[in-house]
């Protein structure tokens, strides 16, 4: 069983919320899973928006999973033309996600050594800001529906460099962010209020091998396709020995969406059911090891 609670810290006077998900049976070690959603969510409408897959850390006993909430639906992300009301207020959320941390170390029984993050669209963004800025927080991160900001659009300091587990999931036919990159239509600008110029997805993957030590280039397979399927599943593993792996999962004809996820509006595009995120994440970080998913468990780097 597993309950589910609202708590909140003060962040430099500013009262942030989240949503815990935690499971009632007594364990002596958990890991930390952070949840930051994508523009115009929240942490429970996030949850909802992914089917609580990510419950399932929880509920598996390996895990707390905390879903955090942005300020006014948003991530101050570091993109220079980010132009939302986290960017313009001087949102904190590189303090807010270590106060979440502090909290829950004390009120569960946290393996500090095993925090991970997860990020969609705008909170991937916020989530390669934690990489770059506060590696020493994370075991590992996901990134679903994002990409890296070109230099001249990347605004986020960098602290010594801390090489992680990375995995990213992206659609090619990703109607919101382009797994090609480059620059944003004028629309999308204008509704995101985001804008600059972005990497494309093998690109962002490969920039975090790179830091992480990887000289060589992805190991590349196509996963099998079931008859009728909508989506095909491609994987690009960068393994080096003496270096934490990144790997990117390409969704082939998958949208802007959360593969394994029901109910995804239609404008956002195709939603794959050959693979799940949850599971995927979960088995690659060690969180739900023999789920059947078909990545190799990482431990603490």
């Amino acid at each position: 069983m597993t309950t589910t609670t609202r708590d909140s810290v003060d962040v430099a006077g500013t009262r942030r919320t989240f949503t815990t998900v935690a499971s009632t049976a007594d364990s002596a070690s958990r890991a930390l899973v952070l949840v930051f959603h994508g523009s115009r969510q929240s942490g429970d409408k996030h949850r909802a928006f992914t089917s609580q897959a990510y419950d399932r850390f929880a509920a598996a006993g390996t895990a707390v999973v905390a879903y955090l909430d942005g300020y006014q639906g948003a991530w101050n992300d570091a993109r220079r033309e980010s132009r939302f009301a986290a960017r313009r207020d001087g949102m904190d959320d590189v303090g807010f996600a270590r106060a979440v941390i502090t909290k829950l170390a004390a009120d569960h029984r946290i393996d500090s050594r095993r925090v991970f993050a997860i990020g969609y669209s705008n909170g991937g963004q916020l989530v390669m800001r934690l990489v770059h800025e506060a590696p020493e927080l994370l075991a590992g991160a996901a990134v679903i529906g994002a990409t890296m900001p070109a230099p001249e659009n990347f605004l986020a300091t960098e602290a010594p460099p801390a090489p992680l587990p990375m995995l990213f999931i992206h659609g090619t036919k990703d109607p919101i962010v382009s797994y090609g990159g480059g620059t944003m239509g004028w629309w999308k600008r204008r509704f995101f209020k985001v804008g600059g110029r972005s990497w494309s997805a093998p690109r962002t993957a490969r920039h975090f091998a790179e830091r992480n030590g990887s000289t060589a280039g992805p190991v590349i397979t196509r996963e099998p396709a079931r008859p009728g399927a909508v989506t095909e599943v491609e994987r690009s593993d960068y393994r080096e020995d003496g270096a934490p792996p990144v790997v990117l999962y390409t969704i082939h004809r998958g949208g802007h969406t959360v593969p394994g996820s029901a109910g995804n509006p239609r404008v956002l595009g195709r939603t794959s059911r050959e693979v799940e995120a949850a599971g995927l994440i979960g088995t690659f970080f060690g969180l739900l090891v023999g789920s059947g998913a078909d990545s190799s468990p990482v431990g603490p780097q």
